[in-house]
């Protein structure tokens, strides 16, 4: 950035940097979190048929309330919760959208937080989650997680009550630990303060076997929101496409913060076509979850430590130099994350070929400096590495 000292810039927003990943031209991306799978050429089809019927409309404003979008999201998630085993009661004004999640969140701050008002997370997690919190002018608070990043309800609800906070994030998944939280810790969280408490769910379609969503928690708090989105397991990330599910009372408070007519009209068509292909799309969430706990295995039996995951990342710790793990996975043509956590990096589920590309490229870094590994395993009990090539049924 440049020298912004010189600008009438906020004074709470000096100092502070960007949200940012590198994006750099290598054969294997695995830094970012995104599907790796690129659309099938059916929902390609489809999506360039559907489009195609639009063009000549342009002129006009799209529908600011993305009818349509609403319904087909009511849809999914109808079955969504059903394959969990549950019944939750959805209508079309119970759900919100935006270009991408992240614009859901900043609605949803942008409405219940502002100057003089405090969100709470607990962190690690989604980094930018403090970034749209300050972005309002509201004062962030994080508090932090257990050695083994996981949260109970006991703490959850000690910690709310204690600070009273306007705004509650909870994430699960949780990025970048990958760590799910039980119903109990969001209806702890619920219960131990009056602001909106929001759980983001980005991941939740990695979680095998499917567990129960905040969206059955719904019923009769009122200021309770659930964010998802289409960027993850449905392959999507460029369509730039989030949502919220909510008490239609909190959803109609979105509407006072949002731009005029956010959602054009190629994305809300683009979206419709999407979910009218849910099950096409979501076909390669398994593969990717074989990826996911093939890494997970491989990292760990090398002598990472390697924790839970119920997303498509992994996140593993043992690490001498998260840096120069990362610059010597680079020099062999593969990215991951340095996410800032001591000891630990992040790297997300590939394509089978791109996973092969990834623990080759550990069992050569391991091979020709052992001294990556912050802590070297027993020699006498260390388990022989796994085979990067394909291993069915990994756990």
């Amino acid at each position: 950035m440049g020298n912004i000292e010189s600008l009438p810039v906020r004074s709470d927003l000096v100092g502070l940097k960007p949200y940012g990943a590198p994006h750099l031209d290598v054969p294997v991306q695995l830094n970012v979190n995104e599907n790796a799978y690129p659309l099938p050429e059916v929902v390609v089809d489809s999506m360039r048929s559907a489009v195609e019927d639009h063009y000549a409309g342009l002129n006009r404003y799209p529908d600011r309330e993305f009818t349509a979008l609403r319904e087909h999201l009511v849809t999914y998630l109808d079955g969504v919760n059903s394959r969990a085993g549950d019944t939750v009661e959805l209508s079309p004004d119970m759900i919100w959208a935006a270009n991408g999640s992240n614009e859901v969140l900043s609605h949803i701050v942008q409405a219940f937080g502002g100057p003089g008002r405090t969100v709470l997370g607990f962190t690690p997690s989604y980094s930018m989650h403090p970034l749209i919190t300050t972005g309002t002018g509201a004062t962030w608070q994080d508090s932090a997680r257990k050695d083994d990043f996981t949260l109970d309800a006991d703490s959850v609800a000690a910690e709310v009550a204690r600070v009273d906070p306007d705004i509650v994030f909870l994430c699960t998944p949780n990025n970048p630990t990958g760590t799910s939280i039980g119903l109990d810790v969001i209806e702890a969280a619920y219960d131990n303060c009056s602001g909106i408490v929001i759980v983001d769910e980005a991941y939740a379609e990695f979680s095998r076997p499917a567990k129960s969503s905040a969206m059955t928690l719904l019923q009769g708090r009122p200021r309770l929101v659930v964010s998802r989105t289409m960027s993850k397991a449905f392959a999507c990330a460029g369509l730039r496409l989030g949502y919220a599910i909510a008490a239609p009372e909190l959803i109609d408070v979105l509407r006072l913060v949002r731009l005029p007519y956010h959602l054009s009209e190629i994305t809300q068509v683009l979206a419709c076509t999407a979910l009218e292909h849910a099950e096409v799309l979501l076909g390669n969430v398994d593969r990717l979850i074989d990826s996911r706990n093939r890494m997970s295995a491989h990292l760990a039996a090398v002598g990472f430590r390697v924790h839970d995951s119920d997303s498509n990342f992994v996140l593993f710790g043992n690490i001498s130099s998260p840096a120069q793990l990362w610059q010597k996975l680079l020099d062999r043509g593969v990215l991951i994350r340095d996410i800032g956590i001591d000891g630990h990096a992040r790297v997300n589920a590939g394509t089978e070929e791109e996973t092969n590309a990834f623990l080759r490229a550990i069992d050569d870094i391991l091979a020709e400096d052992p001294s990556i590994l912050a802590q070297q395993p027993d020699s006498a009990t260390a388990p022989t590495p796994s085979s990067a090539a394909p291993t069915k049924g990994t756990p």
